[in-house]
């Protein structure tokens, strides 16, 4: 008879454990029983990077890397791109379920109001170098609204952490645009509450002179859409910086501050930046052969192909190629596009890339769409860091009612040296 369970034989023992298992895992602690002898410590995981280390159990997104499926709270991602909007997917996200008419105007409302920031803030970013980069500069201003809002500290109180949490989606975009428009010497534009999420993040970017910035509602579409895409990718590095941080009851703003450092992280939040340089760098359409040529010799990455958890076609890719289009239609073809799309085919048909699973990622046109709206790209970590927030904010509540989490503290093992004896300063060689 078939048992949910694993059987072990410690060969150097000789000694027989069963492991009870759940979910298609083990525990790590039933491991500790596993000794050679009374004093030892027991047996560990060793598992660099997490590759293969579940720390939680979450109901929020679920992912199937080998089928390129992505669903937020059950719901396809191609259906959320396609029929919701930024705000909706962000109620799903923290509360479950996706809201009624009436709940989705009252929280569109909370967020719309609460988007200005207190003027100190503003000075705050007014005290930056006038060419820091704007995820420097958010990652810090975020960090900073801790102090202006000390009742975040309440963690045992829900109405206390469901407005932060309103504060902080709210307020992203405009620390984001303060951000990008300080290292361009431009005034700030303060919110304009007769706009959408996305139309007032733009307004703020962009306003110039004119009495009522009106967006391209092209661009404004595209914008939500690319922040819906963001919103949430499981126990990611910035997620699991969000957990971590959180796990010690550090207040939202502190968590969130140390997620988009982590998202700062040109391995993480800079993936599309890179793909915009290696298309920049090819040139043209003729020289992509040369390029794949290197690529398969080792000496260029291929940018904005694989992924740590898709193992095919990320399903956010085939939104944002679409998308792209439609961008390019309002706004003007970005001349990239076509490098993009010659160098997608020649990969897509090439055994070498075909069998290694490189298929195109959320990043391999997502930079091109940037782009093509104006926006340079030392800001697309930043607009990353805006989509993810109510990802981030989902996790850090989902984290702190889930008992079984504890503050985060990874085990080790330990190479270094034995235990020895302190040499006084002139007796050494």
């Amino acid at each position: 008879m078939p048992k949910d369970t694993l059987t072990v034989t410690d060969n150097r023992t000789g000694e027989v454990y069963e492991l009870p298992i759940s979910h298609g895992t083990i525990r790590a602690m039933d491991l500790r029983q596993i000794k050679v002898g009374p004093d030892d410590f027991g047996m560990m995981s060793y598992d660099p990077a997490y590759k293969n280390t579940a720390s939680t159990t979450s109901r929020i997104t679920f992912i199937d890397g080998d089928k390129g499926v992505l669903r937020y709270r059950g719901y396809p991602i191609e259906q959320l791109a396609e029929r919701s909007s930024f705000l909706e997917t962000a109620y799903l996200l923290i509360s479950g379920e996706l809201p009624d008419a009436d709940t989705l105007d009252d929280f569109t409302h909370d967020i719309t109001h609460h988007t200005m920031v207190h003027e100190n803030i503003r000075e705050l970013i007014d005290a930056f170098r006038y060419d820091a980069h704007p995820m420097g500069t958010l990652v810090s201003t975020v960090a900073a609204l801790s102090t202006f809002y000390p009742e975040a500290k309440d963690l045992a109180d829900p109405e206390v952490r469901r407005l932060q949490v309103t504060r902080l989606i709210a307020k992203m975009p405009t620390i984001a645009a303060y951000a990008y428009r300080h290292r361009r010497g431009l005034h700030y534009v303060r919110p304009d509450n007769d706009l959408s999420y996305a139309g007032n993040f733009l307004n703020m970017l962009f306003k110039m002179t004119e009495v009522k910035y009106r967006p391209d509602p092209a661009v404004e579409k595209a914008l939500d859409v690319l922040f819906i895409l963001h919103a949430d990718h499981e126990q990611n590095c910035s997620t699991s910086a969000m957990r971590g941080v959180g796990s010690s009851q550090a207040d939202p703003y502190s968590a969130l501050s140390a997620a988009c450092a982590a998202l700062y992280g040109p391995l993480h939040g800079g993936a599309n930046e890179a793909v915009i340089r290696m298309l920049e760098e090819i040139g043209t359409p003729k020289a992509i052969g040369d390029f794949m040529r290197r690529v398969k010799e080792g000496d260029v990455r291929l940018m904005g192909f694989g992924h740590r958890v898709y193992r095919n076609y990320d399903p956010r890719a085939k939104v944002i190629k679409q998308l792209a289009h439609d961008v390019f239609d309002a706004v003007g073809r970005n001349p990239l596009i076509d490098i993009a799309l010659e160098l997608e085919k020649i990969a897509l048909e090439d055994d070498y890339f075909v069998s290694r699973k490189l298929f195109p990622n959320v990043d391999f046109y997502s930079g091109l769409i940037y782009q093509a709206m104006g926006l340079p790209m030392d800001i697309f970590p930043v607009l990353f860091a805006i989509g993810r927030t109510p990802g981030w904010l989902a996790q850090w509540e989902e984290l702190l009612s889930d008992p079984e989490q504890k503050i985060h503290r990874p085990r080790q093992v330990y190479l270094g040296a034995d235990a020895r004896d302190y040499v006084p300063l002139d007796a050494r060689r």
